[in-house]
């Protein structure tokens, strides 16, 4: 899993719970505590607004949630056709 990939399902992770530990998300993502800690520096400074407390764990503030998307039908079916058409003429 890129990076990228990984903030992104991080800050869903983050959605599930109340309290999250580094442990647990290094767990999760098959990576090491150091890059837990890298990965929620780099949320925090995208503005996501992380919480945290020494020996329990990383939490969202109250309130926040990533606002849901929404596609219509033919906006859906050309992302996944681009899609396709990119991984089909794209180099290995």
């Amino acid at each position: 899993m890129n990076r990228v990939d990984r903030l992104a399902a991080m800050l869903i992770h983050l959605q599930s719970k109340k309290i999250i530990t580094a442990q647990e998300l290094a767990q999760r993502f098959g990576i090491c505590i150091r890059t837990v800690y890298r990965d929620i520096r780099a949320l925090e400074a995208a503005g996501i607004p992380i919480g945290s407390e020494a020996g329990v764990g990383y939490y969202l503030v109250e309130g926040y949630h990533l606002p849901p998307v929404r596609f219509t039908s033919e906006e859906a079916g050309a992302l996944l056709l681009a899609g396709k058409l990119a991984g089909a003429f794209a180099d290995a």
